[in-house]
């Protein structure tokens, strides 16, 4: 083993399963210090620059305080494209990109599309990207996710009307979607406990969390905006708590949605709702 990628994963040992160490100590190596991965497995003797060795250091003692690496790098790639990412900002998912992948697959040409509750605008930018002749607009409560959205969409060239909005405090919409696509916070207080010390000590709770008793809170309230703000035969797309899969279904059945499907992601578990208006 190259002895940096040793110093990785000996320095880190105990705190992440053995798998992640591995690829944590290539993401380090090959995206932070700039090292040729030829080398790194050919187990060259590599001397590393005082700089690159204080760079090592400190990420090593970030990664020991469970930051999490997309933070530390400050980029994490999704649906091929490389987005800004810093602490208060929600890191995106591979499942989100499957909800991105759903609505291209389905969908084309001059579509009006709400994102609510954008983040890094990761679904909103791609979605621009692939719609060129669509309009995207974004909201989000969080400035710093609005920021950091509008940063990511300058950089990758691409278009959306980015809007600060708390969504539960809108009673009454008038403009007019083809598709409301949103990935809210969806994870109960009381699943805290299950959860890794890198999502809680440092991703936003404002993102994730909502309270037990109401979980469906944001899909509740988003669906019945969609009532008014969807044309005819327009559709919702969610991504959900796989935990309340059958429950989300109901309440969109229960707004005489039409179409309404469960759809699993790659790993099996419910991740994603559409319905039709």
């Amino acid at each position: 083993m190259n002895h940096i990628v040793a110093y990785i994963t000996d320095s880190l040992q105990g705190l992440y399963p053995r798998q992640e160490l591995q690829s944590l100590a290539m993401i380090v190596c090959k995206d932070l210090l700039g090292l040729d991965d030829i080398d790194i497995y050919l187990r060259k003797d590599i001397k590393l620059s005082d700089n690159q060795q204080c760079l090592l250091e400190q990420t090593v003692k970030r990664l020991k305080n469970h930051e999490p690496i997309q933070y530390i790098r400050g980029t994490v790639d999704f649906y091929r494209l490389s987005f800004h990412v810093e602490p208060g900002v929600l890191i995106p998912r591979p499942e989100t990109e499957e909800l991105v992948d759903l609505i291209l697959k389905e969908n084309s040409g001059p579509v009006r599309v709400l994102d609510i509750g954008t983040g890094s605008g990761c679904i909103a930018i791609s979605l621009a990207k692939h719609l060129p002749d669509g309009q995207v607009d974004a909201w989000d409560v969080s400035d710093k996710a609005l920021a950091v959205a509008r940063g990511n969409a300058g950089r990758l060239g691409v278009s959306v009307n980015f809007a600060q909005v708390d969504v539960l405090g809108v009673e009454n919409e008038d403009d007019k979607y083809h598709i409301i696509v949103s990935n809210p916070p969806y994870i109960a207080e009381k699943e805290r406990g299950t959860m890794d010390k890198n999502v809680l000590d440092w991703e936003p709770d404002q993102a994730l969390f909502v309270p037990d008793h109401d979980p469906l809170c944001f899909y509740r309230h988003i669906a019945q905006l969609g009532l008014n703000m969807l044309v005819s035969g327009g559709r919702l797309y969610f991504e959900i708590n796989q935990a309340y899969g059958p429950e989300t279904s109901e309440l969109l059945n229960a707004l005489n949605y039409k179409d309404v499907q469960l759809i699993k992601d790659l790993f099996g578990n419910n991740r994603m709702i559409i319905a039709t208006r």
